[in-house]
């Protein structure tokens, strides 16, 4: 581009002849209406130089850019899973966790159902509601995990006195062994909701819980064939002389005596532990222990349930130790585990000649 040649402008409408150079950068053009106009050089084409016309010079096509690929769609993950040894024998349960254990009579609390098994189950949860089943949560829980399946309030608990869980058993992908379809009924004590030594550690949660099992090594723990209130309504259509006559029941033992409870977590015997050593700690938890069964020893047929938690085993040592040195004149047995959990022992006062004391 020099002095005099005939430019138009790349980008706007118009043009003229080239009058001076500003800078390397700027050059002023002389218009149609005769106002000179500065522009930027890279913004003029020239058109005419030396009265020729030169070649046609084209708007450069803008640049495209590289069409950017669209990412992977995310593919379905099949997930391997591992068994476990002892997995092939179903064993399930239902699980109660407080949000707040420090606010039993306030908190909501969570339900999940644990499968500690090498099976997927297919399940439905429900409850028994005005003679009649409601489904709360169906769903397919994975093998040896645990899913979290509602939460509900206190004033809830009377929806829960009866639930019922129905599930089939299977494996993806390989051949297994064919297992019975279960139908589980259980009755809920709301009581058990507000006690606090009624929420156990456990194997399946980090936080205490309330443990209900519904199979144990692929035999259920109740199972339901007919409904309680189908079975009442069938016999109320019996006339007494459609049953054989029986003689009446014996009387219970009147002095037969309750099983006593005796819970030996220290926040149920002290406010505070404050400054108190795990020495110190054991020491109480023993001496209350030892004034019970001081207390009890001469009440024959009384069973005494220690609750004692199942933490790393001190205290129940601690426990057994001192029945088999003091006391091993009584038979002695892990408690119930549906009511107590794993962490309670419970012992019978007897005077039988099996267990006299050497």
């Amino acid at each position: 581009m020099k002095i005099g040649d005939k430019v138009r402008y790349l980008n706007a409408v118009g043009g003229g002849i080239v009058k001076s150079f500003k800078n390397k950068d700027i050059v002023w053009v002389e218009e149609e209406d005769g106002f000179e106009t500065p522009a930027l050089i890279r913004e003029c084409v020239v058109i005419e130089s030396g009265g020729k016309p030169v070649a046609a010079v084209s708007k450069p096509e803008p640049i495209k850019p590289e069409p950017v690929p669209e990412p992977p769609k995310p593919q379905p993950v099949e997930y391997e899973f591992t068994e476990r040894a002892g997995g092939d024998r179903l064993n399930v349960y239902l699980a109660f966790l407080p949000l707040d254990i420090k606010l039993l009579g306030k908190s909501n609390y969570e339900t999940f159902l644990v499968n500690d098994s090498n099976y997927f189950l297919f399940f439905n949860y429900m409850s028994r509601q005005n003679n009649a089943w409601v489904s709360r949560h169906s769903e397919i829980i994975e093998p040896n995990t645990r899913l979290f399946i509602e939460e509900f309030s206190k004033e809830q608990l009377n929806e829960l006195e009866r639930v019922c869980i129905q599930f089939v058993a299977f494996k993806k992908d390989k051949p297994f062994g064919l297992k019975n379809a279960y139908s589980v009924e259980l009755h809920i004590d709301g009581v058990k909701f507000y006690k606090l030594h009624s929420f156990r550690e456990n194997d399946f949660f980090d936080d205490d819980a309330l443990i209900y099992p519904l199979v144990i090594n692929d035999s259920a723990v109740r199972e339901m064939l007919i409904s309680a209130s189908d079975l009442q309504e069938a016999m109320t259509q019996k006339t007494k002389a459609d049953f054989p006559h029986r003689p009446s029941a014996p009387a219970k033992k009147e002095n037969q005596a309750p099983v006593l409870e005796v819970d030996l977590h220290i926040n149920q015997l002290l406010d505070s532990t404050k400054g108190l050593s795990n020495t110190d700690i054991i020491n109480v938890q023993l001496d209350v222990f030892r004034k019970t069964m001081e207390e009890n020893k001469t009440k024959k047929g009384q069973k005494i349930v220690f609750i004692h938690g199942k933490g790393e085993g001190v205290l129940r040592n601690a426990v057994l130790s001192e029945l088999k040195s003091k006391y091993n004149n009584f038979p002695v047995q892990d408690a119930s585990f549906r009511e107590y959990g794993f962490g309670a022992t419970m012992v019978t006062i007897t005077n039988h000649p099996l267990f006299h004391q050497k």
